[in-house]
């Protein structure tokens, strides 16, 4: 963001140290918006974190948080699993991880927290999309999956059955579903495997 102009017709571009004015023009023109989902949080450096969004108009969504970790931090409280939130970001020219620059957070999913089990099938849900598809390709109706998704295991005790039915959906809507055959089967063929933590959920869940 330009935060001054100087006497010597330059700005400071919050981020980015000193730039011309109209460098500093471009890097606004150039930021990018979407609706996310945060899937997987990863630190990067003792003050800065990777996060990995699912977007609604970007599909999955790598970019870096500068200075996250930092106690001051304009990140502060708004970068945890599950949160949804507006993100604005601009893109990398070199990489497929891009600098996050703005982030307002809509549901913070508290709820979630309250309960192990649900904590551990929400992360499958995050799991499952990460493993499964292509990164930067909107795919609107998988971000509506796990946002519905998401928001059920806030009201109910989760259990194989939502499970199961997470993956017939996501089987459906990656084209690769087939009658007859088992959801997961489906999609472990079509896309070489599953997450690990597959079995894991299997062996918490109830049958329910």
């Amino acid at each position: 963001m330009a935060s001054g102009l100087g006497g010597s017709g330059l700005v400071i571009c919050e981020g980015f140290g000193i730039a011309d004015l109209w460098g500093c023009r471009f890097l606004l023109a150039a930021m990018e918006k979407a609706e996310g989902i945060i899937i997987r949080l990863t630190k990067l450096t003792d003050s800065s974190l990777i996060v990995l969004w699912c977007t609604e108009e970007a599909g999955l969504l790598k970019t870096v948080a500068k200075g996250a970790r930092r106690a001051k931090s304009a990140f502060a409280g708004k970068l945890d699993l599950f949160v949804q939130a507006e993100l604005e970001w601009v893109r990398s020219r070199k990489s497929d991880l891009h600098i996050l620059r703005e982030v307002v957070v809509s549901d913070y999913r508290v709820g979630l927290r309250k309960r192990y089990a649900s904590t551990v099938l929400a992360a499958y849900f995050g799991q499952l999309l990460e493993q499964l598809v292509e990164r930067e390709h909107p795919e609107p109706e998988l971000f509506d999956l796990l946002r519905r998704g998401l928001g059920h295991l806030e009201t109910v005790e989760a259990s194989r059955k939502m499970m199961l039915h997470y993956e017939r959906e996501m089987a459906r809507l990656l084209g690769v579903a087939q009658e007859g055959q088992n959801a997961a089967a489906a999609l472990e063929r079509a896309f070489g495997g599953l997450p690990k933590a597959r079995q894991n959920c299997l062996d918490l869940l109830s049958a329910n």
